[in-house]
């Protein structure tokens, strides 16, 4: 569904940048693109404790040049570019955005000072989310490979571990091409299965509580009409992209409640949350909480 050739990944030096920019290498692994660093602003030296590549020993690296560096070492085979910036950290993500198939970002800037569990977004991740042309992935600081796997016991290679599943919080008012492509092809690309769910609030004037999809239909208009209704919207919507991508595990879910306190329960477990977002629109309370409190990394999809 992206036209972008590469994934680009945001360095500005912390922690939780490396991390995202760790992630962004696996993807691009995934999905067989090469990995772009960009750095905004004034480079930061920091001093070079990796074996001599084209500098003399001790000599002060920037932090792109290093995790640069690192990334090669542990991705070799990754085709890896590095660009620097002297432009604003937000305009010049935007702007790698644009160019990119997915823009990956941390859930922390350059501060120094630790973030509660399942906080992501600063500032500029927030700010870079709401308005860039493509996906944005924000990646939680402490990110780590075995995180995206299932828990598994025994003599088990790390690389042979299934994936966790891949959440889509879906809008049926909005559901998107843009969004659902892209969340069966993440999907795909991990052999995940996908979990797609669709959040609702029943209006105050129905007396009824939520019913199963088994239970006896109500009167014609009431809550169990309408969320039948939802529910073959929702198969609708999917079938297309399921015909697609055959060999893809998916589930769907009509659910009673707010979206985002659905969707932050969905993602428990989850190796990654999709959200959408209407292109030239802010992002949407539910999809800000989501934001600040999910403990998976979540992909910010725009669409038309």
């Amino acid at each position: 569904m992206n036209t972008g050739t590469t994934i680009t990944a945001g360095i500005d030096g912390s922690r939780a940048s490396l991390d995202a920019a760790d992630w962004a290498a696996r993807e691009a692994e995934r999905r067989r693109l090469p990995l772009r660093l960009v750095h905004a602003g004034a480079p930061q030296r920091v001093a070079a404790r990796v074996p001599d590549v084209d500098v003399p020993a001790g000599c002060a690296r920037s932090a792109l040049d290093r995790a640069a560096i690192q990334l090669s070492y542990a991705h070799p085979a990754l085709d890896i570019l590095a660009r620097r910036t002297e432009a604003p950290a937000v305009p010049a993500l935007l702007a790698a955005a644009a160019e990119s198939q997915t823009l990956v970002v941390g859930s922390r800037g350059h501060t120094g000072h630790p973030a509660p569990a399942g906080f992501l977004a600063g500032s500029v991740a927030l700010a870079v989310a709401a308005a860039a042309e493509r996906p944005v992935v924000l990646v939680r600081e402490g990110e780590l490979p075995e995180d995206e796997r299932a828990f598994t016991t025994g003599d088990v290679l790390p690389g042979t571990v299934p994936y966790r599943p891949v959440v889509l919080g879906l809008d049926l008012e909005h559901p998107a091409d843009q969004l659902v492509g892209h969340a069966f092809e993440t999907a795909a690309v991990r052999s995940a299965p996908l979990r797609v769910v669709h959040a609702w609030t029943p209006p105050p004037d129905d007396d009824r509580a939520p019913a199963e999809p088994s239970a006896t239909v109500a009167s014609p208009g009431g809550a169990h009409d309408r969320e039948t209704a939802r529910r073959h919207a929702l198969s609708d919507t999917l079938r297309p992209w399921r015909a697609k991508f055959p060999d893809t595990r998916v589930s769907e879910e009509v659910l009673h409640g707010h979206p985002a306190d659905r969707l932050l329960s969905a993602s428990t477990g989850s190796g990654l949350l999709i959200v959408g977002r209407r292109a030239g629109e802010r992002l949407g309370r539910a999809a800000r909480t989501v934001i600040r409190q999910v403990t998976c990394p979540v992909v910010v999809v725009p669409h038309g």
